[in-house]
């Protein structure tokens, strides 16, 4: 997904806010800010960068230098980014752009940005596995319902239940530490159900753990 945002340096120029929409859990985003020299002089050696990242925003290149830009000349300054599971989502952050040119002058360029929720279910393994004793199981919950029901059980091989953890959550993505220091070694089965609250499709997956003490 491309984000096209121009940056017009040299002049302060006071622009509208734009909150710009990234998908959850993506790779290869960009914003290409589009740098305008609107003065009579070339500016020389033009530095770009991202600073006063969000948590779980990872940028490609933090900074970019662009030679020169001569009077009247825009150039472009790319910047790839990757949104991780575990940023915050549906919550408006800022990145901010830093631009120094050879002289010392510098200017800034804030961009608003909200990551979007999950929009599927997912269960995933859990890790390190084998383990002893700790474990994480992690998981996320669609963008179909305002709140979940959620419950996590862990079953041994005859179809106890050892471990039962019930939460109530929003869409996104979860991470749930287990502690096995009271469980024998063996294959266990951990099992999650999703339901919306005020009903409608729940949400069920399986999936094989192993303690190994």
């Amino acid at each position: 997904m491309r984000y096209i945002i121009t940056l017009i340096i040299l002049i302060n120029v006071t622009l509208s806010q734009t909150v710009y929409e990234i998908p959850f859990s993506s790779k290869g985003n960009i914003i290409e800010l589009s740098i305008s020299n609107n003065s009579a002089l070339t500016a020389e050696e033009v530095k770009v960068e991202a600073t006063n990242m969000p948590k779980g925003i990872t940028f490609t290149e933090e900074s970019v230098t662009l030679a020169e830009i001569k009077s009247k000349e825009e150039q472009v300054a790319i910047f790839t980014f990757s949104v991780e599971k575990q940023t915050i989502i549906n919550k408006e952050q800022t990145i901010v752009f830093t631009i120094t040119d050879k002289t010392g002058q510098s200017w800034t360029k804030e961009i608003a940005i909200k990551v979007t929720p999950p929009q599927t279910f997912e269960l995933y393994q859990n890790y390190p596995n084998p383990f002893n004793p700790i474990t994480t199981i992690s998981y996320q919950l669609p963008d179909v319902a305002t709140r979940f029901i959620v419950s996590l059980n862990i079953y041994d091989i005859l179809g106890r239940e050892v471990i039962a953890i019930n939460t109530e959550e929003a869409s996104g993505y979860y991470e749930q530490r287990i502690d096995a220091t009271k469980l024998s070694s063996g294959v266990y089965v951990y099992r999650i159900h999703a339901q919306p609250i005020g009903g409608g499709k729940s949400y069920v997956s399986t999936k094989k753990m192993v303690v190994m003490k």
